[in-house]
Parts: structure tokens; sequence; C-alpha cells
């Protein structure tokens, strides 16, 4: 029922002890309108538990019993105790004692005594609680007594820590400085969380609950662990279980990611001898150009933003989106640019562009990456520029390079594209088996207009021959119409069992107004209610040859049925893949030209031949050798669309 020390375990008795205190309670108003004055991130720990403590706070004892510690300068009259001289400066304790100061420390200070007026003066033996020289700190750290630029440092721009301290340093930090000047000492606060171990529990040396740091440095790199910790909650005051996958997911989908482009663009630019002196700020009249262009500026217009306001984790988001756009999208619908023997205009605008975007990239994640960042500056970086990313200015997004329509089309070409891969996987069709046609399906006003540019595009992400566009959905499914019970039944009670009967057989044309998000009229009991799209769950069912996936106001449909000259197509993209895998696997070049053999059966050797120039050209082949015959037991036979085959590949 008694206390324990935390350190040595032995029991504690409380004792009523004399303090000297700060008269807190009298400042409570004060304190609620400083604080309404500084910007927190999370907002709610400002507003609610800082907030709070603030209005309920009570006086503050600042003394200590103890030996180490800043003395109290406070000298009692030996014969009255109310009679008390509070010394501001060591020179005033020198004027007063008529002693020389040189040493603050207790052993020392207790020794001066002050006489003035017939009466003697030594100092109390207390000691300043140590929060109240944290809360000095803004001015005790410039030896602050009145005189200079005072709103040099005072209020600070910002501070950040742990969810604990809004009863330690912030609030110390906001009392004294209310005491002193009327103000807050801090202009925004960025609130930590905890990071505990995977469990849950707090990290121990002694249950050795943690990854060893040492390690997770070496295997993932300081990059990987900072950007980690900077996107998680335990930047907006959560705690964060502290995951070794969680770094190693970092390092997966955004890091190597990225220095993956930054290695495409070096070996491509080594290649072709392409090292200009300078950065040029791209002019490409290349769509491709302009959007990752474009997209580059939305990052750093979002990133600055969210820096701005303090917001750490949501400064580092748009990263991850926007280095799989890089690589997944920009880099690899690019890489024909890159690969063209004739070194034109749009091979040069590529390249400017890319090295553009790395080099821009390096300047926007410096403060979250500095290692990879100054790596890939270094080596990209114009003969005029500084030499370390660190000592460049933070980039300002150039909103004459945005295109944000530009933007806006790319997103749902990207959108249709994943559909359709996701039909693909469905149905089992390899994205290297070419189908006849894609149909893209919405009913929003404009949207052929505004999408039609981008058919090209989508007809080569998904491979089909051609795109078309539709607005009525109701031409390559059939529609049907279930009533949703959630939303409906709390409303319509005993005549549920009606409504839900009328919305099964709800016309086509009521159907597609739905799925355009229009409210519809249904007749009930000789009245009308109106139903939301949020009312009625639409199910479709696909017509035959076709398949068809939907998400929000957009659908794909895919015609799956293959002609004879699809399938033979098919068999070539697929030796294509395999010849390529094979490059990579006996170590050759980018640029190293070949001689290609494959043998395999009749079928697969005339569509091999009817698609022989494309093979060589994708496969940078001089020569390509198409028999018959493959033993079904040959160690290196390989499956083209369930056609064996044997590929010899040898470097021209």
């Amino acid at each position: 029922s008694y206390p324990f020390c935390d350190r040595t375990d032995t029991p504690l008795i409380y004792r009523a002890i004399d303090a000297w205190y700060v008269r807190v309670e009298d400042l409570h108003d004060q304190l609620a309108a400083n604080n309404a004055t500084v910007h927190w991130t999370p907002d709610y720990v400002g507003e609610k538990r800082f907030g709070n403590w603030l209005r309920e706070a009570r006086d503050w004892n600042i003394s200590r019993n103890r030996f180490w510690g800043s003395c109290l300068p406070v000298w009692v009259n030996d014969a009255d105790p109310s009679d008390m001289i509070c010394v501001g400066s060591a020179a005033e304790l020198e004027a007063l004692s008529g002693e020389k100061v040189t040493d603050l420390h207790k052993h020392i200070i207790d020794k001066i005594v002050i006489r003035r007026d017939g009466k003697t003066y030594h100092r109390t033996p207390e000691v300043l609680d140590c929060w109240f020289e944290s809360g000095s700190m803004p001015y005790a750290q410039q030896h602050y007594m009145g005189a200079g630029d005072f709103a040099k440092f005072f209020p600070a721009d910002f501070i950040a820590e742990g969810l604990d301290q809004t009863r330690g340093w912030f609030y110390t930090l906001m009392v004294l400085g209310t005491c002193l000047f009327g103000q807050s000492p801090y202009r925004n606060v960025v609130v930590n969380g905890l990071v505990l171990a995977e469990d849950g529990k707090k990290m121990s040396k002694r249950l050795k609950n943690y990854p060893d740091p040492t390690k997770i440095l070496d295997n993932y790199g300081a990059d990987a662990l900072r950007l980690y910790m900077i996107s998680s909650p335990v930047v907006r005051a959560e705690n964060l279980r502290f995951s070794e996958n969680g770094v190693k997911q970092i390092l997966k989908d955004l890091l190597i990611p990225w220095w993956n482009a930054y290695s495409f663009f070096v070996t491509y630019a080594n290649v072709d001898g392409v090292h200009e002196d300078e950065v040029a700020t791209p002019a490409s009249p290349n769509e491709l150009d302009r959007w990752i262009v474009s997209s580059l500026e939305t990052l750093i217009a979002d990133v600055t933003a969210a820096m701005d306001a303090y917001d750490l984790q949501r400064s580092v988001r748009p990263f991850i989106d926007f280095v799989d756009n890089l690589t997944n999208w920009y880099i690899r619908r690019s890489r024909r640019r890159f690969w063209k023997s004739q070194n034109d205009d749009d091979k040069l605008h590529a390249y400017r562009t890319l090295r553009y975007v790395l080099v821009q990239l390096s300047k926007v994640a410096a403060p979250f990456t500095p290692f990879i960042a100054e790596a890939i500056y270094r080596n990209l970086r114009g003969a005029s520029m500084p030499e370390s990313v660190h000592l460049c200015e933070f980039p300002t997004a150039n909103a004459a390079a945005r295109d944000t329509a530009l933007e806006e089309r790319m997103a749902v070409a990207q959108r249709a594209v994943n559909l359709g891969h996701n039909l693909r996987k469905q149905k089992a069709l390899k994205v290297r088996q070419p189908l006849a046609r894609a149909i893209v399906i919405s009913a929003e006003p404009g949207f052929e207009e505004r999408l039609a540019p981008m058919a090209g595009i989508i007809a080569e992400e998904l491979n089909v021959k051609t795109v078309e566009f539709a607005s009525d959905e109701s031409r390559f499914v059939s529609l049907s119409a279930k009533a949703n019970f959630k939303t409906l039944g709390r409303v319509l009670g005993p005549r549920m069992k009606a409504a839900a009967t009328a919305i099964a057989a709800l016309p086509a044309a009521d159907l597609s107004a739905l799925l355009r998000g229009e409210n519809v009229s249904l007749v009930l009991d000789g009245g009308n209610i109106s139903l939301t799209p949020a009312d009625v769950l639409i199910q479709r069912q696909e017509n035959a040859g076709l398949t068809v996936a939907n998400e929000g106001a957009l659908s794909v449909a895919l015609d799956t049925a293959l002609t004879p000259e699809l399938v033979a197509e098919g068999i070539a993209r697929e030796a294509v893949s395999a010849v390529q895998n094979l490059r990579k696997e006996t170590g050759l070049e980018v640029d190293d030209r070949i001689r290609l053999a494959i043998a395999t059966d009749a079928e697969a050797s005339a569509a091999l031949r009817a698609f022989a120039v494309f093979i060589q050209s994708e496969t940078l082949a001089d020569t390509l050798d198409i028999s018959e015959g493959v033993s079904g037991d040959s160690p290196d036979q390989l499956d083209l669309n369930g056609h064996l085959a044997s590929i010899t590949v040898v470097k021209g």
C-alpha cells in the first residue's frame, strides 16, 4: 500500500515539506489564450489534452531538495523569513555580497552571504526543478538578460517532443513564456507517439524484444528506417509497434524502385553517350514527358503543403505513388524511346525529362531520405549546381508546368488499365496474349472526348487491337437490381418487402440513371419515394464473349474471343519474353546483338515465322533460325502457350 523507488525497489515514505511554487492558477485564462495561437500536429492534442491540462493546472512546485541542480536564487533574512532577496544575475550577486562569483554550483553559492541594512541573508537550500531549466531553454541558451534582438530566437518556429510532454516540456515552456513575456514560446508543435516493440510492450534491454538497430541499418539502410518512422502514425502522437517487416516494405516499395529508375537512366545514358553538362528543364512535346513533369510539380506542391502544415506523415505519402508512376508507367512506357537505335529529338527529350525528374525528386526527398538522394543527385547534377543536394534550395512547384487535365486523363487511363489487367487475371489471359478489343464505359458527360487521346496508351497496356468508348453499360452487360436493406429497411419498415419487389423490376433506364449517380422515383403504395444510388445494389451479368469489371462510374469490357491470328501473335510474344529472360540469365548487356534459334512444333513454328521481324526487332537478333521438332524430355525446354520449344541465344 506504499510506493517503491523505481531504481532501487526500496519502500518510500511521503512526508510534507516546505517548497517553492509558481502561482499558475492565476494564469489559466492567459495560458489558454496563448495556447490558442499555437498550431498543433495533431490538433486534438493542443485543443483537448494540453488545453484541458492548462485549464485545470495547479500551482507548480519548482523546488527540489537535492545537491545537484541550479540554485534557487533567493536569499532569506536569517531573522525574518518573510524578508527575501531574489537575485537576477551573477553581477547583481557580486554587488550585493561584495564577493567574486565564478562558480554557480550549490556548494560554492551557499557560502555567499548577503549583508544589507544590518541584516544577514543566506540562500535558501533548495535547487530548481530541472523542468524549470528546460522550460527556460529558449532564452537561457542565449544567455538573454534583456538586451539584444529577442525576436531572432523567440518564439520558436516549431518544437517536437513526445505526447507525455503535454505535462512536461510543452507545459513548462508555456508557463514560463506566459509569466515572463506574455506569449507562447513556440508557434508550432509536432507531437510524437511512443515507439513500442512489435508485441505492443515497451522496448526493453532486458527482454530484448526489439531488433538490433545496427542490423536494421546494415540490412536496410538509414533512409528506409527514417522513411518508415516518418510515414508511420508515431509522428501524429500515436504509438508505433516497430516492425522490421515495415522497414523492409519501405525499401521494397519505394527506395529500390527509385534506385532502379536511376540505374535505368545511367545504363542507357552511358550506352548512348548522353552526357550533357547541365540539367535541362524539359520542353518536350511528348505527352508522357509532360505528364511525368506535371506529376512531379504536383508532388512538390503536395509535399510543400504538408510540410508547411507540419504534417510529416502526409508529406511522405505522395512519394510512393509518384515513384510507382515513374517506374511502372513512365519508364516502362518510354523504354522503346531509350532502346531505339537512332538518336532523334524524341530520344533526347526522354533523356532530359528523366534526368530532370530524378534530380528534382532528389531535392524534394532529401529531407526524408538524405543518403540515396545525395548519391543520385551527385551523379546527375549539372556542372553549375551545388555540390551536394543538401546545399540546394528546396524546390518550388512550377505552376506553369502543371497540366491537371492531363494528370486526370492519365489517372482515368490507369484505372481503366488496372480494371483490364484484373479481368485478364480472372480469366487466366496473359497480358502477352493480344485481344481484339477493349471497351471503356462511363456515363459521365464528355467522358469520351476527354479520354479519347488515351486510347493508344490503353490499347498498348492491355494488349488489345482497338479501344472503343461507350456511355451505356447495358449494351455489354445485363443489369439487375436488389434493394439495399441496410439503407431502406429503417426508412420503409413494413413496406420494405413491397419495395424490394418493385426495385427488382426497375427498368434499364432507371438502372442506368442510378449508375450515373442520379436519384430515381419509385411508386410504392400509391405514393412516390426517391431512391438514391446507395439504396439499390446493381448486379451485372456479362454478355457472351465479354468479361466486364466496374469501379465507381468506370467500367471496362474485354472481348475474350481469340482468332487464329491473335493466338499466333500470343505465341510470338511469349517467345520474345522467353528470349529476354535468357538474355538476362546469360549476362548479356542491354545493347548486345544476338543470334537466335528456336525449335518447336509445326503450329508454333508457323506463328513464329509470321512474326519473325517483330521477334528479331524486340530481341536484337541479327539472325533467327526457326525449326520444327523438339524433344519432350529436353532439359532446357520452354512452354510457349502450350507449345514446347527449345531456344538458343548466342552473342552475335
